[in-house]
């Protein structure tokens, strides 16, 4: 390729190294997976949450882990299914189907380095209302034996497995389709800043192509990174949820408040990012990472299965908040929501119309670049008070989990009925063979799996606003200096 023809598919410049460059993309390609089924093994129904082994390390057994942890009879072979795996599939299949089928608004993307904007048809809400829907009728006719809830709990980690090998086969896909891109082609293919660096581990992570898009000859065009990013695995977490839920509700008989509140406010989470899906355009997932393995893990593995964890929990340790907690968690949950959607509309009510009269009022600062940015209101609040929302609504998920952690111990004689508590501790689980859940000495550990959620979401929020921060500084220059002496802080004044 000629230097003229590699200009309109290369960036001018490209960026540095992220994510601590090849190290920190291998680390994060094995590491992060690992952290999945940890999570799985380590807080289970089979003996705790945490295993009772990790609180005895002095007797720690490999044999003794790996009972307590539920590990599969045929050991590395049972992580996987030819069953999930055709579930799975179909599921996808079904969702790109849903997709193609029902109607959509059809809005343009940004403006393409190489000239030209991509165009996206938006149903991901319309389309999870009718998943959810079907979910539903079956759960009215079948009750709590719905094989599809009974499914997800029975197959919880060859879900995770097959996810995770539909993302790195997506990964390696685009990876060695993104070497096909040539200069001035029709399709407005085009690579992303960062992803070419040449370095094939790193560049197979952070994503080479910007936009990879396949055409079929039954579902028409699919765009890869935005089918991702709010489809299988933004609707997988709601179903998670509503799996544990019916876990619950068949293991005791009852359905706790704490359950129906994470399950609310995360469901009122995804619906209200496929309501608001056209948004994801101005992200940066779409406006300037490519797709590799760190989006597609992080969309149909990461998100889904960690971001649930909470909800499992419960489903085998039910915690009782009473109206005194369950309204402090919803006044948690209402004042994150009302900075994340409120600052988040008041940025895309000044991109699309400025003269909207909710914020013609505002202050901004002309750069010459041509963009205008907020110096009032929310953003001269922080230049990311959407960010300090979202990390507070990231408690409201955690916190109906209390003071966390439960040991299971079978074969005790129990003369309770499944449901009862005992002592005001623990719970008697039905089943052929009933157990008592307890939370004895794990009371406490199992914080170290229900509380990661806000630990991680706090270094996701910090990461992803330094980004920010560097891309606009590419951007604006000099402006942004001026900006920045305008509105001091990042997420939280006096703070960060």
């Amino acid at each position: 390729m000629s230097k003229a023809a590699r200009k309109s598919v290369l960036p001018a410049k490209t960026h540095d190294y992220e994510f601590g460059g090849p190290l920190g993309a291998f680390a994060a390609s094995f590491g992060l997976p690992i952290v999945c089924y940890l999570a799985a093994f380590v807080c289970n129904d089979v003996s705790g949450c945490p295993v009772p082994s990790i609180l005895h390390p002095r007797s720690l057994t490999l044999s003794k882990l790996k009972e307590e942890a539920g590990w599969p009879r045929d050991g590395f072979l049972g992580l996987a299914s030819w069953k999930v795996t055709g579930f799975v599939l179909a599921y996808y299949f079904f969702s790109l189907v849903v997709q193609a089928a029902l109607p959509g608004v059809v809005v343009q993307g940004a403006q393409l380095r190489s000239g030209g904007r991509l165009e996206y048809k938006f149903n991901a809400f319309s389309s999870a209302v009718t998943v959810v829907l079907i979910a539903g009728i079956g759960t009215y006719l079948y009750g709590p034996d719905f094989h599809l809830w009974t499914f997800i709990w029975d197959n919880y980690v060859q879900l995770i497995t097959i996810n995770l090998g539909i993302a790195f086969l997506l990964a390696c896909f685009v990876y060695y389709r993104s070497f096909s891109v040539k200069a001035g082609n029709k399709h407005k293919r085009e690579l992303a800043a960062g992803g070419h660096t040449g370095n094939l581990i790193y560049d197979w992570f952070i994503g080479r192509e910007l936009n990879p898009r396949i055409a079929t000859p039954v579902i028409g065009t699919i765009d890869i990174k935005a089918f991702c990013e709010l489809r299988p695995g933004m609707l997988g977490w709601v179903l998670l949820d509503l799996a544990f839920v019916v876990h619950q509700y068949k293991s005791y008989g009852f359905v706790s408040d704490s359950i129906v509140l994470i399950t609310l406010f995360q469901g009122l989470y995804v619906f209200d990012a496929l309501w608001m899906e056209p948004a994801i355009l101005s992200t940066m997932d779409i406006t300037t990472d490519g797709f590799g393995f760190m989006l597609a893990f992080g969309d149909l593995v990461w998100l889904p299965f960690i971001y649930s964890l909470q909800a499992r929990y419960l489903a085998v340790y039910p915690v009782q908040l009473g109206l005194t907690g369950v309204t402090g968690v919803l006044a948690v949950q209402a004042f994150g929501y009302w900075i994340f959607r409120s600052s988040n509309n008041e940025k895309n009510r000044f991109r699309t119309n400025p003269k909207d009269s909710r914020i013609a009022h505002l202050q901004y600062m002309q750069t010459k670049s041509g963009s205008k940015l907020l110096t009032s209101g929310w953003w001269g609040f922080s230049r990311h008070p959407n960010y300090l929302g979202d990390w507070i609504m990231a408690w409201s998920y955690c916190l109906p989990t209390g003071i966390a952690g439960y040991v299971v111990k079978h074969g005790s004689p129990v003369i309770m009925s499944h449901g009862d508590m005992i002592d005001g501790e623990g719970f008697v689980s039905g089943g052929p063979v009933k157990q008592q859940v307890l939370q004895g000495e794990a009371r406490g550990w199992g914080m170290l799996i229900t509380y990661f959620y806000v630990l991680y979401f706090a270094i996701l929020l910090i990461h992803r606003e330094m980004r920010d921060e560097e891309a606009c500084k590419r951007k604006y220059g000099d402006d942004w200096k001026e900006y920045k002496k305008k509105v001091r802080w990042r997420i939280l004044p006096g703070i960060y």
